[in-house]
């Protein structure tokens, strides 16, 4: 429980948006998280801490996601400045994927994220179990 005043105001992000505004519909941290922990947003930030990837490498590393679904996920992670694709002038066409400085960062906390899962799996399928 906080002990501010009701009339306290969150303190602000780079002086314009107001922190702890998560749970707020218009919050653009929203559409951000969204891209970081969904499915193959997160896969891909995970797989890309190892270093940079061709498009068709990170599908085959990433099992199960189609073509449409990891070309999404990587244009969100690029618009949101985690991701830098470099395209070669070469036929045939190559891409090259790799973690910006902030994309490192941030995935690291995925792997984070996934190393727990990962390491608590077997109390969680128990959990599962048993509902």
């Amino acid at each position: 429980m906080s002990n501010e005043s009701p009339t306290t105001l969150p303190p602000l992000l780079d002086g314009k948006i107001p922190r702890g505004e998560v749970f707020a519909a218009a919050c653009p941290s929203r559409q951000i998280l969204n891209h970081v922990t969904g499915r193959w947003g997160s896969l891909v930030l995970v797989a890309l801490l190892d270093g940079t990837l061709r498009f068709s490498e990170l599908r085959r590393r990433i099992g199960g996601v189609s073509e449409r679904m990891l070309a999404q996920a990587l244009q969100d992670l690029e618009s949101d400045g985690f991701v830098s694709r470099h395209a070669h002038p070469v036929v045939p066409p190559r891409v090259d994927y790799s973690l910006t400085p902030m994309g490192y960062e941030i995935g690291q906390h995925v792997r984070d994220l996934t190393d727990w899962v990962e390491g608590n799996l077997p109390r969680i399928l128990g959990h599962r179990a048993a509902a």
